[in-house]
């Protein structure tokens, strides 16, 4: 890695940790929408940097700094990952919440409708 090259890794790593705190900030405010859009350009820019970062040439005070960046990176996304799992599990309730409910709606909105109708048939007739 080139002299010039080795400040735009160190760069691209923080650039990296920026963007992980705004996911972090956007999960906890609850904004999936926005969260996912923000995990997408990260995703891209993980890419580049890996391809980067496979050349050599870090001294040992990039290489220090590249560790702090990294395990600040790592803290964030177990955070934001605790977050996405618990609304994952919310999402899974609400949904079980929804299929119990279902069949009673149905049954009830279907019984009521037969029970109108019955009693109409017998108006009719009587």
């Amino acid at each position: 890695m080139t002299m010039s090259a080795a400040p735009q890794l160190i760069e691209s790593y923080e650039l990296l940790l920026q963007q992980s705190l705004r996911m972090l900030e956007l999960a906890r405010s609850g904004d999936w929408s926005g969260l996912l859009l923000e995990k997408s350009r990260c995703l891209i820019d993980v890419e580049k940097l890996r391809q980067c970062d496979a050349l050599p040439g870090l001294d040992a005070k990039g290489q220090r700094r590249k560790l702090e960046l990294l395990e600040q990176i790592l803290e964030l996304d177990v955070e934001i990952r605790g977050r996405l799992v618990a609304r994952r599990d919310e999402l899974g309730e609400l949904i079980g919440l929804s299929r119990r409910r279902e069949p009673q709606g149905r049954g009830s909105a279907a019984g009521a409708a037969v029970y109108e109708a019955a009693a109409r048939f017998s108006k009719a007739q009587g």
